[in-house]
């Protein structure tokens, strides 16, 4: 079987403030999700996280948020369908400018945070981001949140000419609808280890997980993301690789 390819949050690091523990969890992701200038990042980060994905062969997809870096792009903001095309398009095309330098490219787009969950919850502005992807470049699959009924999002990505891949979590708890729980929950984000990789294999291989009001729920999961910001997330991540190998040969 083939498993899930892992996503990570990268190059989110900002002048002089550090964020991520990049150069460790980058050997064990198939995807970077490189952070474009508007909620973190700067072209100095940017540049040095497309070599480093890179040289270590992975995929490198745009991170592209809304205009927020002092709320790390999580604070929802009144933005129209035609600014989220454009703050999108805007985004896409610098990260790529630093690809092009370093004889690479962008390869997907995983729109960030509030602008993630404001497009899950919002048909106008899921294809206002579809929207921008087809006409910067239709090859490109779009990341959108996974849940428990992905058939509107389907039939939208048809209608527009658009590849999702859909996106799931291995440290965070699901309500019935195959929403994320508010982190402002208890027990919204799990943080044992054990926990983290038996979610991301029961993920990988289609088996229900269990919702925060304990029903049964199951989720199409095209990849998986994961955390690289602390020791104990990339600990997590290495352990998810090897549970994904061992997938894989069996």
């Amino acid at each position: 079987m083939s498993a899930p390819l892992l996503n990570c949050d990268m190059g989110e690091s900002f002048g002089n403030w550090r964020l991520g523990l990049d150069d460790q969890a980058m050997p064990y992701v198939d995807c970077a999700n490189i952070a474009c200038g508007f909620h973190a990042s700067d072209p100095d980060v940017m540049r040095r996280t497309v070599i480093l994905a890179r040289d270590n062969g992975v995929r490198i997809g745009a991170h592209p948020g809304y205009p927020d870096l002092a709320g790390f792009g999580r604070r929802s903001m009144a933005c129209s369908p035609e600014e989220v095309e454009n703050l999108m398009l805007y985004q896409i095309g610098a990260l790529e400018a630093m690809c092009r330098a370093e004889g690479t490219r962008v390869s997907y787009v995983k729109p960030h945070g509030a602008l993630y969950n404001d497009m899950a919850g919002n048909h106008d502005l899921l294809r206002a981001a579809m929207r921008a992807v087809a006409r910067y470049d239709r090859s490109l699959p779009l990341l959108v949140m996974s849940t428990a009924d992905p058939a509107p999002a389907r039939a939208l990505a048809e209608e527009m000419g658009v590849t999702l891949w859909f996106e799931t979590f291995a440290d965070r708890a699901y309500d019935a609808r195959g929403h994320l729980v508010s982190r402002r929950q208890p027990g919204a984000v799990h943080h044992d280890r054990e926990v983290i990789v038996a979610q991301a294999v029961a993920l990988a291989k289609g088996e229900p997980l269990t919702a925060s009001d304990g029903s049964e729920l199951r989720l199409p999961a095209d990849t998986l993301c994961v955390h690289g910001d602390n020791a104990e997330s990339v600990a997590a991540v290495q352990a998810i690789r090897d549970a994904f190998r061992q997938l894989v040969d069996a």
